[in-house]
């Protein structure tokens, strides 16, 4: 069936030619289609100018209408950043004035054309960003498992998207399900035949993404509201079918499906959607696999010890504040101690740190990121065995001594328990 007998020539009322053309641009905006090919060598600059002008009006619009706040922050782990809601602003009135515009000099009498690619474009979006959110999950590289750290914070001190992360990421089997799904989605949305159900699946995650990331102060609220509102936007098309078949118990009609009138359209399709698959399914599949199972790049000789160390004496003159509680040295070159002091990456009462390790010279050099090429401070170390570590140098120009002993810590949340036989509530 080609293009021409499947688009009719009816015309749309006022107000739906309206809300095309708002949705249209706002839809346009937001799922940046010329920025999917980023990673693409060459192709990388027109995602650079892009992210610079869209910079630069969203600024430029908040410095004069808006007034989200005076220096917008960046996005960066968080998405609900002050720039994001200046963004999602700049979008809504671009949306609005375009929408004007359009209006005034367009008088089609429909968009069924443009709508359908509208909705492939939608359609391929949802499920890009279910792909890669479901492939990481299926390995469990999103939420890992509490670390050592973690599990020596108190409960009482984190915060709910820390909470809410370790409760996912503390049993692999819920992430890898809940990883799953997302993929199934995402599968689902690429074929014609099965965007229908896709859409369903898709709205039925991406709700439950909402709601955690509301619930839970998890700061991806404006991207998970998206996402679900997308998903419901692909469903809008097939709403009269759909309600026929589930509310009102009435037979209803196949959706009209049409084929590309020319050969090399079909060909470019096809092309297009294997270089969708590669770039956004088995190559962020290949990506988790090795990050999940690859080497680790870190050899014995350059990490000190693993595991929950006491310490038994702090010889310096800082305060009680400051002085070193205990200390947790975790698998790879990174750690936390229980202290106040703020020369470490303090998150939840502890200071956080990485070190590299010169076992040539018994030197170890504290650093607060692993990528930091000066220590914040570096200490000479001894192992007399195993279970105890003496470190010796200065800290802010005090000279410290910290004598480590290790304790077998068992923490029950580590065990990963399970029963199908529970007595009591436990």
């Amino acid at each position: 069936m080609t293009i021409a007998a499947v688009f009719s020539t009816d015309q749309w009322s006022w107000w739906r030619n309206v809300l095309f053309r708002f949705f249209c641009i706002y839809l346009v905006l937001y799922t940046t289609l010329w920025t999917w090919v980023g990673d693409f060598p060459g192709l990388n600059l027109i995602s650079e100018y892009y992210g610079l002008a869209e910079n630069w009006l969203v600024t430029l619009s908040n410095t004069h209408i808006f007034h989200v706040k005076d220096v917008l922050v960046p996005l960066n782990g968080s998405g609900d950043t002050s720039y994001g809601y200046a963004q999602l602003c700049f979008f809504l009135l671009a949306s609005i004035i375009g929408t004007a515009i359009w209006t005034l000099v367009d008088r089609r009498k429909n968009y069924d054309l443009a709508y359908y690619w509208l909705l492939v474009l939608v359609r391929y979006y949802v499920a890009m960003t279910a792909l890669g959110y479901g492939i990481i999950k299926l390995f469990g590289l999103q939420m890992i498992f509490p670390s050592l750290s973690a599990l020596a914070t108190p409960l009482g001190d984190l915060l709910p998207m820390r909470f809410s992360w370790y409760f996912i990421g503390y049993s692999t089997p819920y992430q890898f399900f809940s990883g799953a799904v997302e993929v199934v989605a995402g599968l689902l949305l690429l074929f014609r035949r099965t965007s229908t159900l896709g859409a369903f699946v898709a709205a039925s995650v991406f709700l439950n993404v909402m709601m955690m990331n509301l619930c839970y102060d998890i700061p991806v609220k404006l991207f998970s509201i998206h996402l679900f509102l997308f998903s419901n936007f692909l469903l809008i098309g097939d709403a009269k079918r759909l309600l026929n078949f589930f509310i009102f118990n009435k037979p209803t009609q196949p959706a009209v499906r049409f084929t590309l009138p020319k050969k090399w359209m079909r060909r470019t399709q096809l092309g297009l959607k294997i270089a969708f698959v590669y770039f956004f399914l088995v190559t962020p599949l290949l990506r988790s696999y090795h990050g999940a199972f690859g080497p680790d790049g870190e050899s014995a000789s350059t990490k000190l010890a693993t595991g929950f160390f006491a310490v038994d004496q702090f010889k310096g003159s800082a305060a009680d504040s400051l002085r070193w509680q205990n200390v947790v040295f975790e698998t790879g070159n990174s750690g936390s101690i229980e202290t106040a002091d703020t020369l470490f990456r303090q998150r939840y009462r502890r200071g956080y740190f990485s070190y590299s390790l010169d076992s040539l010279n018994r030197r170890i050099a504290f650093k607060k990121f692993a990528n930091d090429t000066a220590a914040l401070f570096t200490m000479q170390y001894t192992m007399p065995d195993t279970n105890h570590i003496l470190l010796q140098g200065k800290i802010r120009n005090d000279s410290v001594q910290v004598s480590l002993k290790r304790q077998n810590r068992r923490f029950q949340l580590a065990e990963r328990q399970f029963h199908w036989l529970s007595e009591t509530n436990r």
